[in-house]
């Protein structure tokens, strides 16, 4: 598994950039349902800062402690709360949340050899009816060990429990060396089922 904490000390962060990656941006205008929100994988908290200052009240949880410093940091007297914790065995109890973002922790698990299922089925505890849940994730088509496809993310979001799920054909974006990297990725939508 990979040590963040390393890599959040010698800046090895390529998915830092600063803001949420593009291909959420347009969400935050027609997309989020509120009030609670959670972002899993929140780094050092770009997205749930944005979200907090459009009044949503985040929660945002990350395995590297020095991500956690840094996003409590960028949010002070903001109404975002963040918490180191391993996705695969989360503690939340102010589950259920409204809509769930995960930009970038998927693609890493499933990469790095991490116990996605174990992720994946605590899922429906921290939904409701209608909670939405956006994924963003490097494709297998950018190389490099990448490995989520299409069909593994439907596989990942089965009906009943799931419904009205769409994937569309994004970009995800990377700050490697000082040059802005863009690589294809799949944007995840999907609900919890009412029934």
């Amino acid at each position: 598994m990979t040590d963040y904490d390393q890599r959040y000390r010698t800046g090895n962060t390529p998915w830092e950039i600063g803001k949420p990656q593009p291909a959420l941006t347009a969400l935050l205008e027609h997309g989020v349902r509120g009030p609670k929100i959670l972002d899993l994988g929140c780094g050092t908290g770009d997205l749930a800062c944005t979200l907090a200052r459009r009044g949503y009240h985040v929660t945002g949880i990350d395995i590297s402690p020095l991500a956690i410093a840094a996003a409590r940091t960028k949010a002070a007297g903001l109404t975002a709360t963040f918490d180191v914790q391993d996705a695969t065995k989360l503690n939340l109890p102010q589950a259920p949340f409204d809509t769930i973002f995960d930009s970038g922790l998927l693609h890493n698990l499933h990469r790095d050899g991490g116990d996605v299922d174990a992720y994946l089925a605590q899922l429906p505890a921290l939904t409701e009816p209608g909670t939405m849940i956006y994924i963003l994730a490097i494709s297998a088509a950018a190389g490099e060990g990448w490995t989520i496809t299409r069909d593994y993310l439907h596989q990942c979001f089965p009906e009943p429990v799931w419904t009205d799920t769409t994937i569309k054909d994004v970009e995800a974006v990377a700050e490697i060396d000082d040059t802005r990297v863009r690589m294809p990725a799949f944007l995840l939508r999907t609900a919890r089922a009412y029934h």
